[in-house]
């Protein structure tokens, strides 16, 4: 049976070549393991591979289709990014401190995936407890873009973002506290969604910043996440701020016939920030042709104000250091992650354990967050953080008053080069100005390829909109990508098995 080229095929239409045995989901994994360990070398997408697990998983994948059974996801390859807890498997979260850790138990989201018959290859890189833009802050090495292996691929999902461009998986998981799901897949041109706040359990995936974080899938196309969400979301007990909000099933509009104008009616509204000082004048060009295109396919485009978005990245890296001091900090040595070989006593063990265990952004983070809620400085910096973080989300609230939904591009350049950013954490904070934002309301938001530099890497278009309208957003991403190729695009394979 020949296999198809993972680098240009969507989930779906693996499903379909499955679910006719046109290959078996062993015969698809055992290629894809063999396209991983040609291109880790290179690209350094993984920190764990699981042959065995994997093609277990795979020979149940076949059986159960053999008898008629599963569904959609059944024989799937996939990957997670590796905050979500795995049984039995590495849980690092790309850090020192968890090196050795191996999970007790799944995570929900890895649950619910599982679940829906997917077969796990692996867990993907990411910056160092998911604080970082370019995934270089892994301690197991810097993650490569497979446009172009001297550049960045995005962070935090690094990894993830680089194993479905590649074709090293057609799916993995993501997750995003301040873009960190729509800026890899921008920079690596991918498709991946940040879906409201809550609408996936974070049971079991290690925290960063609680109020922020939300798990969401990265693939290739849009009709490939949506069918990545359904099985994904849905509420958990386990999880407080899981929402109680019914399964939905995100393909509903995709799947329905396209009209001449199969976006008629859309209103599409456009902040004049996002196209402002700052941008690259080729992110905006791509941006703008993505956008005739949405013209042409029916929608309308009006202009609409965020007032207050500017202080979206100050305000971030108040609000959200903070909550990542607090939750790092029951990483000390005690009870589980690193401890030093030499201390004098419990307080040594406590400075030396997380002095060694955890990199420079971590502790860069952990001292502003812990400082911003100290005695004296609550009121003045996280207090009124909060206060901002509210006067964001209100302007997103008026603006969809006007607009169903917001666009424009998802990074204001294309990938920097390695270690361009690396050196200066501001510039590279200030890569997620247009994406935090969603993130600060708890909005819905994805990233979609739109174009490429003359250099040859990805310009990602993003779509928010209000809570709850992950199938519209879909919708929309889904009839753009109908009627261009840039999600189709992949760059040329790395390494040789």
């Amino acid at each position: 049976m020949s296999l198809p080229n993972a680098a240009h095929t969507t989930v779906t239409e693996l499903a379909a070549g499955l679910a006719t045995k046109r290959f078996s989901a062993l015969e698809l994994t055992d290629g894809l393991l063999a396209k991983i360990a040609a291109a880790q070398p290179v690209l350094n997408a993984f920190v764990s591979v699981d042959p065995d697990g994997a093609r277990a998983a795979a020979k149940a994948a076949d059986a159960a289709r053999a008898k008629g059974e599963g569904g959609s996801l059944t024989g799937i390859p996939i990957a997670h990014k590796d905050l979500f807890m795995t049984e039995g498997l590495r849980t690092t979260c790309s850090s020192k401190m968890l090196e050795h850790f191996v999970a007790p138990y799944d995570a929900h989201v890895v649950t619910a995936l599982k679940q829906a018959g997917t077969v796990l290859l692996g867990k993907t890189a990411m910056d160092e407890f998911a604080m970082g833009s370019s995934t270089e802050t892994s301690f197991f090495g810097v993650v490569r873009n497979p446009w172009q292996p001297d550049f960045v691929p995005g962070g935090s999902s690094g990894g993830a973002a680089v194993a479905v461009a590649a074709g090293l998986v057609p799916a993995a998981t993501g997750s995003d506290t301040g873009g960190s799901i729509r800026q890899p897949s921008s920079f690596c041109g991918v498709t991946g969604i940040k879906p409201t706040y809550g609408i996936c359990s974070r049971h079991g995936m290690i925290a960063f910043a609680s109020s922020l974080d939300q798990a969401g899938p990265i693939a290739r196309s849009a009709e490939d996440c949506a069918l990545l969400l359904t099985a994904m979301a849905g509420h958990d007990a386990r999880d407080a701020t899981s929402l109680p909000h019914p399964k939905e099933d995100y393909r509903r509009e995709l799947v329905k016939p396209a009209a001449a104008k199969p976006l008629a009616g859309v209103r599409v509204g456009l902040p004049e920030i996002f196209f402002g000082d700052g941008v690259d004048a080729l992110v905006v060009a791509a941006v703008e042709a993505a956008l005739a295109e949405l013209r042409a396919l029916g929608a309308v485009t009006v202009p609409v104000a965020l007032p207050n978005i500017g202080y979206s990245v100050p305000i971030y890296y108040v609000l959200a250091p903070a909550e990542a001091s607090s939750n790092l900090s029951r990483l000390d040595g005690v009870r589980y992650g690193h401890r030093a070989a030499r201390y004098t006593d419990l307080l040594d063990m406590y400075k030396k354990s997380r002095a060694e265990g955890f990199g420079d952004e971590v502790k860069r983070r952990v001292l502003v967050g812990t400082y911003v809620l100290s005695h004296g400085y609550y009121d003045a910096y996280y207090l009124k953080a909060q206060k901002v973080r509210r006067l964001i989300a209100d302007d997103y609230q008026a603006a969809f008053a006007l607009c169903d939904v917001i666009l424009g591009p998802t990074v204001p350049t294309t990938a920097p080069r390695l270690g361009t950013q690396s050196q200066d954490p501001i510039k590279m904070y200030l890569n997620d100005i247009f994406t935090i934002g969603a993130n600060m309301a708890g909005l819905p938001a994805m990233s979609v390829p739109c174009g490429f530099a003359p250099n040859g890497l990805p310009i990602g278009l993003q779509l928010q909109g209000p809570y709850f309208s992950e199938a519209r957003l879909l919708n929309i991403a889904h009839r753009f990508q109908q009627v261009t190729d840039w999600h189709r695009r992949a760059p040329k394979e790395v390494g040789h098995a």
